[in-house]
């Protein structure tokens, strides 16, 4: 109660955010965005019944009922396991932030502007676990990709499908699932599920756009 209602008035606190209703579970936060549309949901990874990952769950929820609805999740958790649920249908409109890592007020009304507006907001401390264990090599293979590669891998990294990246760069969906399936060879992501892979690869991609020494709760644009 205490997290929710300091939530909600460093929210209130800005001029040009209107908060539109308090949840205490994912049953609530799901009828509250049927009646309300908001243009952000701003929730905790864990809420009640099971205070597991409600938080996540609501969010790909909404990624098919309330596509137009953004999602900032809350956590104390460094696990990667739940950024990569958060992601795993696309960054946009999606962000991830750790409790420890807001240490302004500013900072949770820029992610919550920046997911309103179409874009991605990821912990980079979140970003650095994902990749930490193998950023050395996959850093030289993300190097390693061509220009038209980059390109491709800058339209994933936007949650559009080949379709859509083909649409963007003026190619063919054929090409474009050529180029992403070299891609991922080349990023070592060969023996990984499909969407895990193209999560992978936005999530090394995002890393190399925010580069060294990028600071607390400093968001990573998409879109």
């Amino acid at each position: 109660m205490l997290v929710r209602e300091g939530v909600r008035l460093v929210l209130q606190a800005q001029p040009d955010v209107e908060v539109v209703g308090l949840c205490v579970d994912r049953p609530g936060l799901l009828a509250a965005v049927a009646q309300h549309s908001p243009d952000v949901v701003v929730t905790d990874v864990r809420m009640p019944p099971t205070s597991t990952d409600e938080g996540i769950q609501a969010a790909n929820a909404l990624r098919v009922s309330q596509p137009d609805t953004g999602v900032v999740v809350l956590s104390q958790y460094t696990e990667p396991g739940y950024a990569l649920s958060l992601l795993e249908g696309g960054t946009r409109r999606r962000g991830y932030l750790l409790k420890e890592r807001v240490s302004d007020p500013g900072q949770l009304a820029d992610a919550v502007r920046a997911v309103a507006g179409g874009g991605s907001v990821i912990d980079p401390k979140v970003v650095d676990l994902l990749v930490a264990a193998r950023s050395a090599v996959r850093a030289s293979r993300l190097r390693g990709l061509t220009p038209r590669e980059r390109e491709v891998l800058a339209e994933i990294a936007q949650g559009r499908s080949n379709a859509a990246v083909g649409a963007a760069l003026h190619l063919s969906e054929r090409s474009v699932e050529k180029h992403v399936n070299t891609l991922f060879g080349k990023l070592g992501l060969t023996d990984e599920p499909d969407v895990n892979r193209r999560v992978t690869a936005v999530l090394l991609y995002l890393a190399e756009q925010a580069g060294p020494g990028t600071g607390p709760g400093t968001g990573v644009p998409n879109g």
